[in-house]
């Protein structure tokens, strides 16, 4: 596993919708997806969103800050299953969301097999519960995908400081 770079990878905001707003957890990933999604458009990186059947849980919360980005709706748990998922050449993602042991998990179980380098940053996915949450990124951390934080994530993405960039960056995280 490298670090991430700019040319190969994209976000991935995976099911952060209002029928998950009653889990615990749910403001803190919705922030957290949020600050991804403004780093990942200053530093011009790709973003996919997904919703998990929004007829019946929603749409992507507001707060998350869409946007005009990519979106799909799937009834299937990953989104690399669903309609209209296509990496356009990326060979790195950065996967945020909801839930970290069934969506989330899928979704980045099957980029894995598909070659793809998978990065979490575990303070931007969440869970019902906290077993479930701990359990998920502990399989995903066995299974080959990198668990990070958000800011080692767009601090690897940035690769330097004292650019715009940096400072556009900086803002969001302190």
């Amino acid at each position: 596993m490298g670090l991430l770079s700019r040319q190969r990878a994209m976000l991935m905001v995976v099911d952060v919708q209002e029928g998950f707003r009653s889990y615990p957890s749910f403001d803190g990933v919705a922030a957290a997806c949020s600050t991804l999604l403004q780093g990942a458009r200053i530093l011009d990186v790709p973003v996919l969103v997904s919703e998990q059947y929004p007829k019946g849980l929603g749409r992507t919360a507001p707060e998350v800050g869409l946007d005009g980005e990519r979106l799909i709706e799937k009834s299937v748990f990953s989104a690399v299953r669903a309609e209209g998922f296509r990496l356009d050449g990326r060979d790195q993602a950065i996967v945020c969301g909801i839930e970290a042991h069934v969506c989330v998990s899928q979704t980045v179980h099957d980029l894995l097999h598909r070659g793809v380098e998978v990065h979490v940053p575990a303070d931007a996915v969440g869970s019902r519960n906290e077993s479930d949450y701990l359990r998920g990124l502990e399989r995903l951390d066995r299974s080959g995908a990198v668990v990070t934080t958000v800011e080692a994530v767009l601090f690897e993405l940035l690769e330097r400081a004292g650019t715009p960039e940096f400072k556009a960056v900086q803002s969001l995280i302190i």
